[in-house]
């Protein structure tokens, strides 16, 4: 199964996204994950990608869309994917439907105030990327990781400040994909707000699994 995850910062994508991999027994695909691996690959775009980054500029959608096409030749995401963070406009979901097709694309639903609340609290390991909250999900010693030892901290875009700029980007940037998506027929909306497992039996829900 083909699947792209939507939904703002906050919305808890990455978490469902572990979750449904699991079930699903597919690969999950990052943008992130991807400028990495092809960084670390020093391959002709990941060196690209490499200069863009040093510069503090953000990957554009030519390279961006080239390093996904790239991934999802690769042998290992053949029984299925979920796409976590791209398309992020309507010029990538349509250069990503020239060459793979989406099965359903997942719209994860959440407030502003539900993002503000879950990202205010966010802790994050520096070492392994484990989420903890200062609230639901403390680790186990303040600032180390009960899974690797690492340091615990906020990242700076998980300040208020940061997360109400992020939530104008998402708006007027990514939220179009969602009518895009809805008028293909290919959109299926799902509560974020919940807790975890209610969300994952709604989404299988809806996958009819």
């Amino acid at each position: 199964m083909k699947l792209i995850f939507l939904g703002p910062p906050g919305a808890g994508k990455g978490t469902l996204a572990v979750k449904a991999v699991d079930i699903l027994k597919v690969q999950q695909i990052s943008t992130g994950s991807i400028f990495r691996a092809a960084v670390a690959a020093e391959s002709p775009l990941g060196l690209k990608v490499k200069a863009i980054m040093d510069a503090g500029a953000l990957v554009d959608d030519e390279t961006t869309i080239a390093l996904v096409k790239e991934r999802l030749a690769m042998d290992d995401i053949q029984k299925g994917f979920i796409l976590d963070g791209f398309p992020r406009t309507i010029a990538q979901a349509e250069a990503l439907s020239g060459f793979s097709k989406i099965d359903k694309v997942i719209n994860f639903e959440i407030p502003d105030s539900g993002v503000i609340s879950r990202l205010g609290g966010r802790q994050v390991c520096r070492k392994c990327g484990y989420n903890f909250h200062a609230i639901y999900n403390k680790p186990s010693k303040s600032g180390v990781c009960d899974h690797c030892g690492g340091d615990v901290y906020i990242r700076d875009d998980d300040r208020p400040e940061a997360i109400q700029k992020r939530l104008v980007v998402y708006r007027e940037q990514t939220e179009p994909l969602i009518n895009y998506y809805r008028s293909k027929g290919l959109l299926v909306d799902i509560d974020a707000t919940p807790m975890v497992d209610e969300i994952v039996m709604n989404f299988k829900k809806a996958l009819g699994i």
